[in-house]
């Protein structure tokens, strides 16, 4: 699979190439903004599985690139940054990155999280038999598309954020286990990815404007109360 790798320091990026070279991956290194934007254009060569993506590079922040890729089209995005505090997290998974990362971290973890991400079904992929469409009072969530509203009007959801609240809804004041829920939405048994599921239950609330649509069960996990219609 090929891999975009945006980092501007040049160690950095050598290092963690021959890593990911390791694992099977075919890495492009960008070392700006606008190289990465540049190599995400479609053109003869296969488009790339994912993008990591600091958020630190000379031309411009990598919020703002970020935000330039999923204008383009769905190619997974995880950043790779220092920032560590929760507000620049949820900024992050808002402008449409389907993970964060925060230096320094442990390439085990970065591959653990990569695979995660490419293991995702693409965005408008079949729901199944079940039902098309789940109704949550104001909130309306179209499975075989993908799509989330709430009075109507559209609410864009990263491809976690979007299994998260479609688990979660199909089974309304059902607790989640935090095990299950990581089991089910990253296809992963990895501990580490307990504090990615927090960022995403807060990104959901943010986004939905309903901060109580989503509980915390203390020492348990999740579940979802349902809004009055």
């Amino acid at each position: 699979m090929r891999l975009l790798l945006v980092e501007d320091d040049d160690h950095v990026a050598a290092a963690l190439s021959a890593v990911l070279a390791r694992h099977g991956f075919d890495v492009v290194h960008a070392r700006s903004g606008e190289e990465a934007l540049k190599a995400l254009l479609p053109g003869e060569t296969a488009p790339f599985g994912v993008v990591l993506l600091d958020l630190g590079l000379p031309d411009q922040d990598g919020y703002e690139v970020c935000g330039k890729i999923r204008k383009r089209g769905s190619t997974p995005v995880i950043m790779v940054t220092a920032r560590a505090d929760v507000r620049s997290r949820i900024h992050g998974l808002n402008l449409g990155a389907d993970d964060y990362v925060v230096k320094p971290y442990d390439t085990g973890e970065l591959i653990a999280r990569i695979h995660a991400v490419i293991r995702r079904p693409p965005s408008g992929a079949a729901a199944g038999p079940a039902e098309d469409a789940l109704r949550l009072g104001s909130v309306r969530i179209e499975l075989p598309t993908r799509q989330v509203s709430v009075d109507g009007s559209t609410v864009q959801l990263t491809r976690k954020e979007f299994d998260l609240l479609a688990l979660l809804a199909q089974r309304p004041g059902v607790v989640f286990r935090r095990e299950q829920i990581i089991s089910e939405v990253w296809r992963t048994s990895w501990e580490g990815t307990g504090r990615t599921l927090e960022v995403h239950v807060a990104s959901l609330r943010s986004k939905l404007h309903m901060p109580a649509l989503i509980e915390t069960v203390r020492g348990v996990g999740y579940r979802l109360v349902a809004p009055a219609a």
